[in-house]
């Protein structure tokens, strides 16, 4: 008879989780480096004993649901999905304050395992404190509200479900093409109950993480849509980075001469000087990026899912004949735009589209064309980090003295606001892992937590965090988690009194920056001045040195002694919202009110109305 080990339901789950290993090119982890948690009467008994009995499953202590799951999901990414945290709550608001950390980790296709406490399964205790209760059902609690936003859910109902749910959720974490976040709701009476589980069940078992190849068909028809091209252009995805195919993707493009965009999360696959390299695409893209695939007749895309951003709102590419290459690990990403679909890891695919177009390059003239656009764009970019701009401060400004004083392998973390649009295009990229944005949920409060996630993932880099004064406020106590766990960041706040993003999209849409600027109230209105914020003060009172920076050269000075300190260090500066990074070939499809009373709203709808005519159908 097989051995068996009598475990709680939580005790089981612990050990379970902390012997999964995966591989991948022969190389060896442990996939789960912890858990996350914040105790309540839904897990305190159950996965938080468990926790305990195993201290060589590390637990840390988060100050907020969310931004636990951020700093999980920014873990993951940094670590190219092959390494994950757990994070656990108790039932009711600490389950969903997760839901934004769940909906980040999915969309943005980023393993993160989710541990909520849920209602008792035995109902006799009932209601509970924290229960949602249903007149039409008694199966149904507030972690219900997580199965639209992850890519696996269940409900432990029984100590036994544990044999068949644990592995479906390692299969969705590990896999490239289908993973997220995955939520296994724990009733409470559940997690403390005991029975008698395998211990190979319980053991070391590695998943092997796959590098599928592609069709050969598929490959053969991809090599001859490109020979035929004249104006090719690659865009690289995140999947270029998860898949560590940037040293394929050098020896693709330098032996084909085919430029390359990048789209947020695919921003570093080439460092910024390299020949082929254009830069952003799309909405927040660069000029010549932008123009190429306006003009392209073929669009290589490589582990991207073709956002709204990315295609500019499907306005991009306006050749009548521009024809779709998609490489993809996701046959649903592959599959877009009527694209030809190779169904394929970015590396191999690279490799062996490579050998199929032996001796084939991009004619000269394209060439030199490439060559232009990237002189162009680089003396664009010292302009806008050398504005002079009088008086106060540009956001372009404090990002040219950031990357200056940065060194190859420091990561610059971000998240929401104008900043991702601005870094897109002016962040000087020089390591793959050099630039972490979370744009594909574009969470506001994101940048802290996944700054120190990032710190985890990388102790040796130094981490930048850059965040908007509206971001600052929605989720800066992670600070204090940094502070306890000895995880130093250097967090620059560009404090710009209120959402200079959606204020300048207001603006363009006639409105005005209408609610987007921190002001009093004034005669039933906010229209009275500024509402004043010591952003110093609260960074100091979290544990963090905190400063404030009133010119550039006293950024760049509280900048590097931020490098040489042992400790988080805040540096506050004011920036001027008003001179704005240009939009560079792209539109965005930001719908305008049809009718309105003001004049500035109606000439803002005709220019949409005409705009959106550039909108396809790739059919």
């Amino acid at each position: 008879m097989a051995s068996t080990c009598r475990v709680t339901t939580a005790q089981a789950t612990i050990q379970f989780l902390r012997n999964q290993f995966v591989e991948r090119d022969g190389v060896e982890r442990q996939f789960f480096a912890g858990c996350f948690g914040i105790f309540g009467h839904g897990n305190v008994a159950g996965i938080g004993q468990a926790l305990q009995q195993n201290p060589d499953f590390p637990y840390y202590l988060s100050r907020n649901e969310q931004a636990m799951v951020h700093t999980a999901v920014a873990f993951s990414k940094m670590n190219n999905r092959l390494r994950v945290f757990a994070c656990t709550t108790s039932i009711g608001p600490g389950a969903t304050n997760m839901l934004t950390g769940a909906a980040t980790a999915t969309i943005n296709r980023i393993p993160v395992l989710l541990l909520p406490g849920d209602i008792f399964a035995r109902r006799n205790v009932a209601p509970v404190l924290q229960q949602l209760e249903s007149p039409q059902t008694q199966d149904i609690s507030v972690n219900d509200c997580f199965k639209p936003v992850s890519r696996y859910w269940d409900r432990i109902s029984r100590p036994e479900q544990l044999l068949t749910a644990l592995p479906e959720a390692m299969r969705v974490l590990t896999s490239p093409g289908e993973t997220g976040a995955v939520t296994l709701s724990m009733p409470q009476d559940v997690q403390t109950e005991a029975r008698e589980y395998p211990c190979a069940f319980l053991g070391k078992r590695v998943w092997h993480i796959p590098r599928p190849r592609g069709d050969a068909e598929a490959v053969r028809r991809a090599a001859s849509l490109i020979l035929s091209a004249k104006q090719p252009l690659l865009i690289a995805g995140g999947g270029v980075l998860y898949s560590e195919a940037t040293g394929s993707l050098d020896k693709f493009v330098a032996q084909t001469g085919i430029p390359v965009a990048e789209t947020q999360a695919g921003k570093g696959s080439l460092p910024y000087d390299h020949p082929q390299c254009l830069g952003a695409i799309g909405v927040t893209g660069t000029p010549g990026a932008n123009l190429l695939a306006r003009d392209a007749d073929l669009i290589i895309g490589v582990g991207t899912r073709y956002s709204d951003f990315t295609t500019a709102s499907k306005t991009a590419f306006q050749n009548p004949q521009v024809r779709f290459i998609n490489i993809n690990v996701a046959e649903f990403d592959a599959g877009k735009h009527s694209g030809l679909a190779l169904v394929a890891d970015a590396r191999f695919a690279l490799e062996e589209l490579a050998q199929a177009l032996h001796g084939y390059r991009v004619s000269t003239e394209y060439a030199g064309r490439i060559c232009r656009l990237r002189e162009e764009w680089a003396k664009e970019v010292d302009r806008l980090f050398h504005l002079k701009h009088k008086p106060g401060i540009s956001q372009s400004e404090v990002i040219g003295v950031i990357n200056s004083v940065t060194e190859a392998r420091d990561v610059l973390v971000c998240a929401a606001g104008s900043l991702p649009g601005d870094l897109h295009k002016l962040w000087r990229a020089r390591d793959p892992k050099g630039y972490h944005m979370e744009y594909g949920y574009s969470c506001m409060g994101y940048e802290i937590a996944g700054g120190l996630g990032v710190k985890m993932a990388a102790p040796d880099r130094e981490v930048y965090v850059m965040v908007g004064d509206g971001s600052y406020l929605m989720m800066a106590q992670e600070i204090h988690t940094a502070i306890q766990e000895g995880c130093k960041l250097n967090i620059i706040v560009l404090d710009n009194h209120g959402f200079a993003s959606i204020g300048g999209l207001s603006e363009a849409c006639g409105s005005g920056c209408f609610g987007t600027e921190y002001r009093y109230r004034n005669s039933g209105s906010l229209s009275g001045a500024i509402v004043p914020v010591d952003f110093v003060a609260n960074a100091a009172s979290l544990g963090a040195l905190a400063v404030r920076a009133r010119s550039l050269d006293e950024l760049r000075q509280a900048l590097l002694a931020s490098k040489s300190s042992q400790r988080t260090t805040v540096t506050v500066v004011e920036v001027d919202r008003e001179p704005r990074v240009p939009g560079y070939e792209s539109w965005w499809d930001v719908p305008i009110a049809e009718v309105s009373e003001s004049e500035s709203v109606r000439a803002a709808r005709r220019a949409y109305e005409a705009a959106v005519q550039r909108e396809r159908h790739f059919l």
